[in-house]
């Protein structure tokens, strides 16, 4: 492909060399460069890559794409742009043949809710014979593949080229989490969204690289609403208005008010072993009774954009309601089967906010005891330990103090700080350092009507001490200690 090709939507002054040459990849990664490739120059928080454009073109660049003054030695074209992200998402989308062309896309924003949503999402299309990739928190999945990524909305060659390979698998649809940060750095560019959701906005991401205000933080959400065809947004949100401000998109509303064109009624709690969940029905846009697996009333508004999308879609009513019943978000309050007359779960709350939130829907549903299995970080703020031990001995019948991710620190001073936190209050707990005896503890020790919950690890598959990462993942975990000797 030429780098005349790869630059046609992207307004560009020449500074040296010529166009009309061949390229044989975009890179953006010095580290990665190759020969005859275009380098282009991105400008993060911690590097820009201006530093490295010599050293790119000494490695077999062809050409190099900046926005910033650069002395270059060398037969390489000089490309110069306003914003180099910008241009990575244009070019790197035409490099991947503009897969976005092909598919059905779905950008999902939000503070919260993301991650299942998009997983409904995907389990819903999937009932309809829809095969669909997820873009996300939890990686690159399609089909059975599951690729780790960085960040939750990865750089735009990388989103590229997921959609390229999702199409090469049979993929009709790619839902994305759009986060504020993706949007903002230009990595959801390069092409349009044919659906744009908002699932709800509150305080996050604020300081530092991140948002310098709130008013960043949401505008930068907004943007998604002026980048899709459809807009499909929660009206119950106090800040719905201001989301679809100066938006370019068909608008289309969901919720639990009588204005929402898709809404939720009646809605209550499930419970029974290995399965907590809500019921309600839907009225308006469709007209029918849903259950979901997902415990906690905020699963409602998830479930409501999954299904506010998915009626685009050639899926029908029962297609929706097998989807909503038998999701999985992998690491979000995930139940997994036991033999036991009790609920087992695997969720990645590993700060006071997300314990608190956890623990307060569990609490909802009445178990005989609330049982927390958690840990908390090495090389991290005190506080934390402190926080999550106090909500822990507030909200759980009993604490099993164990290890997560300890890093560079003892355990058991991290577990002394936890309990200094539990102390604040008249919390009962028990201390097993050893992650996998906390998790046999727990098994063991079960009764009919506990709800159990394994706080912390969530979708990660690794153990990090002493610098080191090692594989774990609690599934595997609990499958061994159900295998041998577990509670029957």
């Amino acid at each position: 492909m030429t780098l005349e090709t790869l630059l046609k939507r992207v307004n560009y002054t020449v500074i040296s060399g010529d166009t009309d040459i061949e390229i044989t990849d975009v890179i953006y990664d010095s580290r990665k460069v190759v020969k005859d490739c275009v380098f282009v120059c991105l400008v993060g928080a911690n590097a820009d890559g201006h530093k490295y454009a010599q050293q790119a073109v000494e490695n077999g660049a062809a050409a190099v794409v900046i926005c910033r003054d650069t002395v270059i030695d060398g037969n390489a074209a000089v490309i110069r742009v306003d914003d180099t992200r910008k241009a990575l998402s244009f070019m790197s989308a035409e490099y991947f043949g503009n897969p976005a062309d092909t598919l059905k896309t779905i950008g999902i924003t939000g503070t919260k809710g993301k991650t299942t949503t998009a997983s409904m999402v995907r389990a819903i299309l999937e009932k309809a014979g829809i095969k669909t990739g997820v873009i996300g928190t939890l990686g690159i999945l399609y089909g059975d593949k599951c690729i780790k990524t960085n960040n939750t909305t990865p750089e735009s060659y990388e989103i590229q080229r997921a959609m390229k390979m999702m199409i090469e698998d049979g993929c009709k649809c790619c839902v994305m989490e759009a986060s504020s940060l993706g949007i903002k750095w230009h990595r959801t560019d390069g092409f349009i969204f044919d659906y744009g959701i908002f699932t709800n906005f509150s305080h996050d991401h604020i300081g530092g690289v991140e948002h310098p205000t709130m008013e960043d933080y949401l505008e930068c959400k907004s943007m998604l609403f002026r980048q899709c065809v459809t807009g499909i947004i929660n009206t119950d949100d106090p800040t719905a208005d201001k989301m679809i401000n100066n938006h370019t998109c068909a608008i289309e509303t969901y919720g639990c008010n009588e204005k929402a064109q898709l809404r939720a009624s009646g809605a209550r709690l499930i419970s029974k072993p290995g399965y907590l969940g809500v019921h309600f029905e839907l009225s308006g846009s469709l007209e029918m009774s849903v259950d979901v697996d997902i415990p906690g009333m905020f699963t409602v508004h998830n479930a409501l954009a999954a299904a506010a999308v998915c009626r685009h879609f050639n899926v029908t009513e029962q297609n929706i309601y097998d989807g909503l019943n038998e999701v999985k978000v992998k690491g979000r309050v995930e139940a997994v089967e036991v033999p036991g007359n009790y609920t087992l779960l695997i969720d990645y709350a590993h700060n006071a906010v997300s314990m608190e939130n956890i623990l307060t829907t569990l609490r909802e549903y009445s178990p005989d005891r609330l049982i927390t299995m958690f840990g908390a970080g090495g090389n991290r703020p005190r506080d934390r330990r402190f926080e999550m031990g106090e909500i822990s001995g507030r909200l759980s019948d009993l604490s099993v103090i164990t290890e997560d991710n300890s890093r560079f620190e003892d355990v058991n001073d991290i577990i002394a700080d936890i309990i200094t936190g539990i102390k604040k209050t008249d919390g009962k707990y028990v201390v097993v350092p050893d992650r996998t005896d906390a998790i046999r503890y727990c098994i063991e020790n079960a009764q009919d009507g506990d709800i159990i919950v394994l706080a912390g690890k969530g979708h990660e598959d690794y153990q990090d001490k002493n610098g080191v990462k090692t594989h774990y993942d609690e599934r595997e975990v609990i499958a061994s200690i159900l295998g041998n000797g577990g509670k029957q």
